[in-house]
């Protein structure tokens, strides 16, 4: 369904409201974790498994895309997809993304292995980076001593789609074996969105759809507050000097957000690469819509991108 404009006069007015990020992060997480949880009992299974990371701890939740506990995923019927949730590296966990992954499993017949990373300010740049790189290579680990015949497949919304464009990159330049597949949902590639970003979509959907362009200033602030690592490819993806030898690939953006032209143009340049890449642009989508229910047109036209992504490669 098209944006009208009694619609748009409503994103503009929940677009205009102050909410200063940078001193209000922690409340925004309290907020996001009672608005997404699910209210009643779900009827599917999840479990829990901590990694040890040095002197921390990193949090897996499994989501079963059946009613049982999977006791052994690795040598069971499934294929995994690994997780990275969005939320501007600083909000974002698995109890607000306990629906999504939910629905992901559902919808793809894969067990879903999410990851719950350090996030900034308390953990600035890289260490959810250096989370994810852990847990994707524990997992890849796993799933090579039980003899699994499938794929694996890392897959990220907006921050989430950062970190795993970021790890593809990192872990191909440390000689380490890679995912097969990344599935990237509108996904931060660049590392300004200010009036002086090359790329449209920052000015034209920058104010009005709730996602603004300072918003995501005042996100990428928290995340990397040293000027001198503004520059460095795993924080901005499309600032990288070789985009060959990455996984299969599946960018999907939202015509309506600030990111989308960003997330298009690391599609072309990983195609220019000699890559396997397919980009779609979700029509009249913002920012954020792929958490929403399967029900919405633009979760489901997704879901049937990343269903035909899967089965094709």
């Amino acid at each position: 369904m098209a944006i009208n404009k009694y619609m748009q006069a409503a994103l503009r007015a929940l677009s205009n409201v102050d909410v200063n990020i940078k001193k209000n992060y922690n409340k925004i997480r309290r907020l996001e974790r009672m608005v997404k949880k699910p209210r009643i009992k779900l009827n599917y299974r999840t479990w829990n498994h901590i990694l040890r990371n040095k002197e921390h701890k990193i949090l897996l939740r499994l989501f079963s895309p059946v009613n049982k506990k999977i006791e052994n995923f690795a040598a069971a019927k499934y294929p995994v997809i690994i997780f990275l949730h969005g939320g501007g590296w600083v909000t974002g966990d698995l109890e607000s993304y306990e629906k999504c992954c939910l629905t992901m499993a559902r919808q793809t017949g894969h067990v879903i292995i999410a990851v719950d990373y350090r996030l900034a300010p308390e953990y600035p740049f890289p260490a959810a980076l250096q989370d994810c790189r852990k847990a994707v290579r524990t997992i890849m680990r796993w799933l090579k001593v039980s003899g699994s015949p499938y794929p694996v497949t890392l897959a990220g919304d907006s921050a989430g789609g950062n970190l795993a464009a970021a790890l593809s990159l990192y872990m191909r330049d440390r000689g380490e074996k890679t995912v097969d597949r990344q599935i990237l949902i509108y996904p931060a590639t660049y590392n300004n969105h200010t009036e002086s970003s090359p790329f449209g979509s920052v000015s034209e959907n920058g104010t009005g759809y709730i996602l603004t362009a300072k918003h995501i200033c005042d996100y990428m602030d928290l995340y990397c507050p040293k000027e001198e690592d503004r520059g460095n490819q795993y924080l901005a993806p499309l600032l990288a000097f070789d985009f060959s030898n990455q996984p299969d690939t599946l960018i999907i953006t939202a015509q309506f957000d600030p990111l989308r032209d960003e997330g298009e143009e690391y599609g072309r340049k990983l195609k220019e690469a000699g890559n396997s890449v397919t980009v779609r642009r979700i029509d009249n989508a913002l920012h954020g819509y792929f958490t929403l229910p399967a029900t919405f047109s633009a979760v489901k036209e997704s879901y049937e991108l990343i269903n035909q992504f899967l089965r094709k490669t």
